[in-house]
């Protein structure tokens, strides 16, 4: 069905007549003052062809071709409505920056699922490696990969070790984590090599033997409050929803003031009843 909606935008761009530069002028001065978009729907058909015949060019990165005209349409429309007709420059001149760029940014969100090229330097790179690495290696001479790093680099502007990750980036296709390492299925996955970030099994073991040793000392340790000190310390202190002090006075009858005065005098016994009866506490803290 992809390829029968192409044929049929292709023909369709092909019947549309090409228009004499007065003719694309005047349209798109109707469109820029009087946002015709009859003149809008002219002035864009007759340059389908240009987006066509780019997104040709850029065919060989195996993205859709229904996809990659799509995009140079948003382009298309994207020149439209940015030109400027008083610059007596012709509109399909202008509208090419915009298709290409609309679809080199379409090429660089979809060809890879790891997000690549974002400075202007690898984009460059991007789109212009395998062109002049064909170029290079089609010579007489035997280029060794770092002379071919060398005058890529030289050529565009870029750094030679910035030439050599883009060329393994080009050479290599994205595979899943799930995939296995070995090819017999009974190798374990990628997915497995990957660090974690979990706790090791020796800090888990830790941790839960140290919870446990807390939790004991600070049983003995509520031994030596009251009742009411007790109390205000399991609701203050103890809950994942703390009980506010005005709360607390008003169940017990007493000013939110009091209940700050218990509670820190209940805190004092606690620290010294951890210490007096865990000196091993006391040697770590």
């Amino acid at each position: 069905m992809e390829t029968s909606s192409r044929r049929s935008m292709i023909r369709a761009a092909m019947k549309a007549p090409y228009l004499a530069r007065d003719e694309e002028m005047e349209l798109a001065i109707q469109w820029k003052e009087n946002r015709d978009q009859q003149a809008l729907h002219k002035i864009t058909t007759a340059h389908m062809r240009l987006v066509i015949s780019m997104a040709s060019k850029f065919r060989h990165f195996g993205l859709s071709m229904s996809d990659l005209i799509q995009e140079g349409h948003v382009g298309l429309l994207e020149a439209a409505a940015r030109f400027e007709p008083d610059r007596e420059v012709r509109f399909s001149t202008y509208a090419t920056w915009w298709i290409r760029a609309s679809m080199q940014d379409y090429i660089l969100r979809n060809w890879s699922i790891v997000r690549g090229g974002t400075s202007s330097a690898q984009k460059a790179l991007f789109f212009n490696l395998r062109r002049l690495r064909a170029k290079l290696q089609s010579g007489t001479e035997n280029l060794s990969n770092t002379d071919l790093y060398r005058q890529v680099a030289l050529a565009l502007g870029v750094n030679e070790a910035d030439v050599a990750i883009m060329d393994a980036r080009l050479s290599g296709a994205d595979t899943s984590l799930n995939a296995p390492v070995m090819e017999d299925s009974g190798s374990s996955d990628r997915m497995s090599l990957l660090p974690s970030d979990a706790p090791l099994p020796d800090e888990v073991v830790t941790e839960a033997i140290d919870g446990e040793r807390r939790t004991k000392w600070l049983s003995g340790a509520l031994t030596a409050l009251n009742p009411r000190e007790l109390k205000i310390i399991r609701e203050r202190r103890l809950r994942e929803d703390g009980a506010t002090l005005e709360s607390l006075g008003e169940r017990l009858g007493i000013s939110k003031e009091r209940v700050r005065q218990i509670e820190s005098r209940a805190l004092e016994k606690l620290r010294a009843a951890l210490v007096d009866g865990n000196p091993e506490m006391a040697a770590t803290a």
